[in-house]
Order: C-alpha cells, then sequence, then structure tokens
C-alpha cells in the first residue's frame, strides 16, 4: 500500500543531509559541533544533485517483524527526488515540483499526491525545497558529548526537530570521519517502528536530467489519488 507521505518526509532528510563536505580535520581529531554543521550545511548549498545506493530497514514494532529493502535513490533541487527500489521488490516512489507517485508494479498501480501537500504539512522536506537551514529547522547534538564518534572515527550526531509535529522526537546520523558524508540515518515514529538507512556509493553533482523526476502512468496501470 502506500505509505504516509510523512514516511517519506523523514528519508527525504536523509538525503538532504547525505550530501558532506571535506573538512581540515584529520581522523583521530575531533572537530567542534559548528564545524561539523558548518560543513553539512555548505555541502547542502553547493551539490545541484546526487545519486546514492541505499539499504532500508524497518523493524514494526506492531508486527514484531523486519523488513529490508535496497534501491539507488536520486535527488536533485528543488523538490525532485526518486527512490528507485530493485530487492526485494520492484517499485518507485518520485516526487517532483507538482506530483509525487509511488508505483508499484506488481500491483499495477500508482498512488499520486500533491507535492505542495508534503512540502506545506512536513517542516522536514523544506531541507529539500532549499528554505530552511539546518540549524533553524533542527537542534543539533553530538548523540553522547563524552564519545562524538564511533570506533571508526565517524561522528554521531542527534537531530531533533523544533517542532513536535513531524512524528519522530530525534534523528540520529553518523558522519564520515573523512568528509562529513552521511553514512547512516536512523529514528523511531510514534508507533514504535524503527527506520534505518545506509548510505554508499555517493556520486555529486552530476547533472541528473529533469525528466529522470517525471512520471508516464503505463499502460493497463490503475491510479490512484490520494488527498
Amino acid at each position: 500500500m502506500y505509505r504516509n507521505l510523512f514516511l517519506i518526509g523523514v528519508i527525504i532528510v536523509a538525503a538532504a543531509v547525505l550530501i558532506g563536505v571535506s573538512g581540515p580535520s584529520a581522523w583521530g581529531e575531533s572537530p567542534a559541533l559548528e564545524e561539523v554543521i558548518r560543513g553539512l550545511q555548505t555541502a547542502y548549498e553547493k551539490t545541484t544533485d546526487l545519486k546514492a545506493s541505499f539499504v532500508q530497514e524497518v523493524a514494526l514494532a506492531s508486527v514484531n517483524r523486519k523488513e529490508r529493502e535496497e534501491g539507488t535513490v536520486y535527488y536533485k533541487p528543488p523538490r525532485r527526488m526518486l527512490w528507485d527500489y530493485t530487492k526485494p521488490a520492484v517499485k518507485k516512489l518520485i516526487i517532483n515540483p507538482d506530483k509525487a507517485y509511488l508505483y508499484v508494479p506488481k500491483d499495477r498501480a500508482v498512488y499520486v499526491q500533491e507535492t505542495a501537500r508534503i512540502f506545506k504539512s512536513q517542516l522536514i522536506v523544506r531541507l529539500l525545497d532549499g528554505l530552511g537551514k539546518v540549524t533553524e529547522d533542527f537542534q543539533l547534538a553530538f548523540a553522547d558529548p563524552g564519545a562524538p564518534t564511533d570506533k571508526n572515527g565517524n561522528y554521531l550526531l542527534v537531530m531533533t526537530p523544533k517542532k513536535a509535529d513531524l512524528g519522530v522526537d530525534k534523528i540520529f546520523v553518523t558522519l564520515s570521519h573523512e568528509d562529513f558524508t552521511i553514512i547512516q540515518c536512523r529514528f523511531a515514529d510514534t508507533f514504535g517502528n524503527r527506520t534505518t538507512v545506509l548510505f554508499r556509493n555517493i556520486q555529486r553533482n552530476i547533472k541528473l536530467p529533469d525528466k529522470l523526476f517525471q512520471f508516464k502512468t503505463p499502460p493497463k496501470v490503475e491510479v490512484y489519488p490520494l488527498s
């Protein structure tokens, strides 16, 4: 079924901060929090598009089951994103400035919603629209001030939304010690479901075409508009 676009918004933030930037700190030298935040923001402003492989794992609290999906994500501001899922089932989530589509080939169905409704209702997706700064929408801190890095020297941050209507209290991110690139994002929603997204093979500023984020309904596919 078509997932609530709140979940889409939460996942989008991972792509928004996925864009890391190289900094002066060498491994073994923990930078100040301000340096890490500045790196994230600078990278966000300088990235014109990106492509990355991802693994998304969701622990569903209500049925005590874990789901794992893999694929490739493409992102181009403003308001353009494609999540191309390849495992275990093929599906596509396409967002452009006008519409958001979830195409499920095995169901011969596509679910459609106005993009404006997502951006109007969810503060978290403002990161994609280029309207907000990271520090305007979130409080950022090291997840553990006494241990700001993991055993590999990667930085561990927690992002707390400044507004309480996003469905999550905190988002935990792991940043590469080499270039501040995000390599993991995890969070829990109000229903107790826990989501982890891992990113690999990141490419930036590769001139993705706008047509990549357009969708044409295939023959014999039912269209289900969502309010």
